[in-house]
């Protein structure tokens, strides 16, 4: 649910219906949603994923998966700017210099957006957290496997469609978590009394498929430590 959906729904239920959102987008406590991520209060409560911080965790993953590159690429969307802004930053501190480009309209522009990955040949493209890039993921990828782009991304699910490597939740698994959450409030539990989670692990996926289309090594290492491995 990105923060569109969730304020539509919580005007829509008006206080007075119950609201279970995966905030995988956008941190709810910042935009005003909840009173706090330990007691929301009111009739809204979660999952809630940092994806600033872990769009940070990517670059430095991109930095050991692909030592020798100097450009970086960050796509963004119309709720992802501030994943490409945090990560700009970051992105030099490791020694990349950082491009931002957008994906515009509905359903977004890909092959416009990506045209100019041309002006750094092989540079990777970091895939922020997006419901618009999640759902379109496969089109995505396949752009951008066609352009000879190394892609790193924010969901397994975006390695196991041909993205060189993704770190981040599975979004079933974190789907799944939030059942208990619909079965409390069904015995009576109060939304607003139930603390907003955040998931402590991450998967890290690298697909090996890819690295060998695009003539890239990926260390030992790395993949030593990767949750699961593509080939």
């Amino acid at each position: 649910m990105n923060e569109a959906a969730l304020r539509a729904a919580a005007a829509a239920a008006e206080n007075r219906i119950p609201v279970v959102f995966f905030a995988f987008d956008f941190d709810p406590f910042a935009k005003g949603f909840v009173s706090s991520l330990a007691k929301p209060g009111g009739n809204l409560t979660g999952v809630f994923v940092r994806q600033i911080e872990l769009a940070k965790k990517r670059i430095e993953l991109t930095r050991q998966a692909l030592p020798s590159a100097r450009a970086l690429w960050l796509l963004w969307d119309a709720v992802s700017r501030d994943q490409a802004d945090a990560a700009v930053e970051v992105a030099r501190e490791f020694g990349f210099a950082p491009h931002i480009i957008e994906a515009t309209g509905e359903p977004p522009d890909y092959a416009a957006a990506l045209a100019p990955l041309a002006e750094a040949p092989g540079a990777p493209l970091l895939i922020p957290a997006s419901p618009r890039f999640y759902r379109d993921r496969a089109a995505l990828i396949a752009l951008v496997l066609e352009r000879r782009i190394p892609a790193v991304s924010a969901f397994p699910e975006y390695a196991q469609a041909g993205a060189l490597l993704s770190y981040g939740v599975t979004v079933t698994a974190v789907l799944r978590d939030m059942a208990p959450y619909v079965d409390r409030i069904a015995k009576g539990a109060k939304p607003g009394d139930i603390p907003i989670e955040q998931p402590t692990h991450f998967d890290m996926t690298i697909n090996l498929k890819t690295a060998k289309a695009l003539d890239l090594e990926i260390s030992p290492v790395l993949i030593a430590r990767a949750d699961e491995v593509i080939e």
